[in-house]
């Protein structure tokens, strides 16, 4: 079994719209997501009504949260999206359909444990770290400068697990050690060793901070994990994003730079 796993759409519904393609086109079975899929972008609606028509289930990230509760330290420009977006729902003239997205958001687990593989290993899955799964940050350069950190999460995990949040892709083990998709292999596959344990970082959907501006997404299957890339049509988000005075114009500079 197939398992495509999304997070940090953040409003981008073209690029998630392209990623949905790509997934579709690979014959994959089932997709997840790991949160924060509103907050930045200008199709917060969209992208909730899309997750929830084609995911199995999602989890909370921390700017679902900071929309349906409060954008606790959050920065200005993230806290005026997150004020902006929830202003989106509230103005759903139609009662059903605001509702249905309200409570799909209240409904958000913070972690699951899964098969996601059909191989029997549980697989656990939290929008940012397995310690905090809400609003921890685990960064590439924690394996080198912070082991003691990623050796507190790691007794957190059994085998593997799966995150977003930093929105940068990669492989962390226990080593500890950190592994770009650039650095795994021409065909970005991990291969899942039976004497390490792993947190997978699956990278954004909608704003990745790796330098590669495509659209970024994992793809799980019995021993390994794949990353894909989906090249999508930047201009289109950004320039919906400048045209909306809440957002601020950088939010949209930054998709085409990948930072």
């Amino acid at each position: 079994m197939k398992t495509a796993v999304i997070s940090d759409i953040h409003g981008n519904a073209v690029a998630l719209r392209a990623v949905l393609q790509d997934i579709e086109a690979r014959g994959i079975d089932q997709i997840v997501c790991l949160g924060d899929i509103i907050g930045y972008g200008p199709d917060p609606l969209e992208c909730v009504d899309l997750v929830q028509e084609k995911c199995a289930w999602a989890l909370m990230g921390n700017h679902d949260f900071g929309v349906l509760y409060e954008p606790t330290n959050f920065n200005a420009p993230a806290e005026a999206a997150a004020f902006w977006t929830r202003a989106q729902f509230d103005a759903e003239p139609d009662e059903p359909a605001r509702e249905r997205r309200f409570s799909f958001l209240g409904s958000l687990r913070v972690r699951a444990v899964e098969d996601l593989t059909g191989d029997g290993l549980e697989i656990l899955a939290v929008h940012a770290s397995p310690r905090r799964p809400i609003n921890e940050y685990i960064f590439p350069d924690d394996a080198s400068d912070a082991p003691d950190k990623l050796e507190a999460i790691f007794d957190r995990v059994e085998k593997v697990a799966m995150v977003g949040h930093t929105h940068q892709p990669g492989v962390f083990s226990n080593e500890p050690d950190f592994y770009p998709p650039d650095e795994i292999g021409s065909d970005p596959v991990f291969k899942f060793n039976e004497n390490e344990k792993i947190i997978i970082n699956v990278g954004s959907v909608g704003q990745p901070r790796d330098n590669d501006p495509r659209a970024c997404y994992a793809i799980l299957s019995p021993g390994q994990v794949e990353f894909a890339r989906v090249e999508y049509e930047i201009a289109k988000t950004a320039d919906k994003i400048k045209s909306i005075p809440e957002l601020a114009d950088w939010l949209g500079e930054r998709l085409y730079e990948g930072r």
